[in-house]
Parts: C-alpha cells; sequence; structure tokens
C-alpha cells in the first residue's frame, strides 16, 4: 500500500511539474482569447483569464505579480465593431489598448523574465509591383511595411515596430481568421453576410491549425515576428464556393470593385499575400490554405 500511494505521489508530482501558468489577455470576452483559454484549459495547463485593463500599468504589474505566470498571451486590442472603420472615429481608444495596453504588458512582462506572445496583424502590407496578386511572391519578416490606409493598420504598424526592441516577445501576425466555429468575427460569418465582396487572392489565418501552435511557439520560447497565415492565398470568392457547396446550396453573392468598395467604406482594407517560410521551418506540416479551408468546411457539414 506504502508503495502504490508513493506512486501515486510521484505521478501527481510529475503532472504538476509538466504545467505551466499562463495569463491570457482578452480570454474573458475576446473571440481568439476564449479560445486560447479553452484549448489551454484542454491540454490541463493552468490557464488564467487577465481582468486588469492593459492601459493602467499599476493594475497590470499587481495582477502579473500575483500570479507569476510563466507564459503571458496578449489577445486584446480593439478592431471595432462591426469594422476597423470604428477605429477612424475613435482614435484615442485605439491607440490605448492597441499601443499603450501592448506595450505596458511587453514591458512589464520583459522586467520580470516572461515570454510574451502577442496576436499582432499581417494589415500592415499590400500588394505592390513586387508582390503582386499574380506573382506569388509574399511579404516576409523582413519586409519593410508598406500599408497605413487604416488607422487600425497604422496603430499595430507601430506596434509591431516597437515590439521588436522586446526580447522576449514572440508576434504573431494574423490575417483575416477564420475558423470551424461560427462567430461575429470569423471572416466567414462576415463576408456571407456582406452585400457585395471583392474578389482578390489574401493570406488567410485558420485558427483551427494556428492556435496549436501558437501554444507551442511559446513553450518553444520561440521570439519575433511570425507571418501567422495558412500557406498560400485564398480570394473571398473561393471561401463563398466553399460555403455554397458545403454549407448552403441556395447561397449567392454579388462582386463589386475596389473602387467600388472605397465609396462604402471610410477607410481603405489591406491586400496581400504573406511568405510563411520561417514558420514552416517550426512546422512544416501546416496546411495550405485552400486544403485547409476544404477540410474546415467539411469538418462543419459533419457537425451540422
Amino acid at each position: 500500500m506504502k508503495y502504490i500511494l508513493l506512486l501515486l505521489v510521484c505521478v501527481v508530482s510529475s503532472l504538476q511539474a509538466d504545467q505551466k501558468v499562463f495569463l491570457v489577455y482578452g480570454g474573458k470576452t475576446g473571440w481568439i482569447g476564449q479560445k486560447l483559454v479553452a484549448l489551454l484549459t484542454e491540454q490541463e495547463q493552468i490557464v488564467h483569464t487577465g481582468t486588469a485593463r492593459l492601459e493602467n500599468r499599476e493594475s497590470l504589474e499587481r495582477e502579473i505579480a500575483e500570479i507569476h505566470p510563466d507564459f503571458i498571451i496578449n489577445a486584446a486590442g480593439v478592431t471595432g465593431v462591426p469594422n476597423v472603420d470604428w477605429c477612424e472615429d475613435h482614435q484615442q481608444e485605439t491607440i490605448r489598448s492597441n499601443i499603450i495596453g501592448a506595450l505596458n504588458l511587453a514591458d512589464i512582462a520583459c522586467m520580470h523574465n516572461i515570454h510574451m506572445t502577442n496576436f499582432g496583424t499581417g494589415c500592415i502590407y499590400e500588394y505592390d509591383d513586387e508582390h503582386t496578386m499574380d506573382n506569388n511572391v509574399g511579404f516576409v519578416e523582413t519586409d519593410e511595411p508598406n500599408f497605413e490606409g487604416s488607422f487600425y493598420s497604422k496603430t499595430k504598424l507601430m506596434l509591431d515596430k516597437l515590439l521588436a526592441s522586446y526580447p522576449n516577445v514572440l508576434n504573431l501576425r494574423l490575417r483575416l481568421p477564420i475558423a470551424s466555429q461560427l462567430h461575429p468575427r470569423n471572416l466567414i460569418s462576415k463576408i456571407t453576410k456582406y452585400q457585395k465582396v471583392v474578389n482578390i487572392p489574401n493570406s488567410i489565418s485558420v485558427l483551427d491549425d494556428l492556435l496549436p501552435i501558437a501554444i507551442k511557439m511559446a513553450e518553444r520560447n520561440l521570439t519575433g515576428n511570425y507571418n501567422f497565415t495558412n500557406p498560400g492565398t485564398i480570394s473571398h470568392n473561393e471561401i463563398l464556393a466553399l460555403y455554397k457547396k458545403y454549407v448552403d446550396p441556395e447561397f449567392t453573392w454579388v462582386n463589386f470593385t475596389l473602387e467600388e468598395q472605397s465609396k462604402v467604406i471610410k477607410a481603405p482594407r489591406s491586400n496581400n499575400h504573406l511568405d510563411v517560410s520561417k514558420l514552416l521551418k517550426e512546422f512544416p506540416d501546416l496546411l495550405p490554405v485552400k486544403e485547409s479551408m476544404v477540410k474546415l468546411f467539411q469538418s462543419m457539414t459533419t457537425a451540422s
């Protein structure tokens, strides 16, 4: 009996030693943050959802000191409701959340030698003469950003550059996130409700594939900028065709041009192809976006 008890104690101690403490900001109300909390819980990690406002440095420092996390994940920030045009009219709030708050978190984490993962954006690039829609040349992490047409992208571009000064930060550049579970933030939910859509190939982040990878990247203590999308590009028309095939056979949509789109939005939108060669060196099995999207829609059909 003593031997069995000793064995159980050793097993429990071993399991506890493998557990890491994650502190997730944006985990209470944010779409991506909530998905990360659920994933970490499934993995039986110790997960805390941050409650301190990132702009309030004192309460942020106090919360981090109390929890003493091994890893911090920042999935907070504003993108605007119903879209990024909101940021054009709420510039101070956007700065506080997307720059001041994120920098507070990165700075405190650095002072305490804690790894931080920041969910940033790849919407800081735009197709140009060297990176066209047709030549399959994507922007790499070291390319100078060339898009700040929206105030949202402008703040994210500033943050992207500033975070590069912190050796403890992993900055993941998401684009147009999609997941198998529909949600107002899911690109599928958005474009199926638009009256008209543009038909341009873009890099896409399939969260079902990428969020588990984000946790592994933190555990590997990877840092720096990573383009965080599936390999390749896919257009809105291709996504909607898959939606029609697997979800709603009666669905129809209408296209319009960028010029026509510009008349109904306050700020231009970024369209680009991000090169993910750097990410593929770490995770060579990451599915190309078109293959992943077929798999995603098939899973949605099975679930329904």
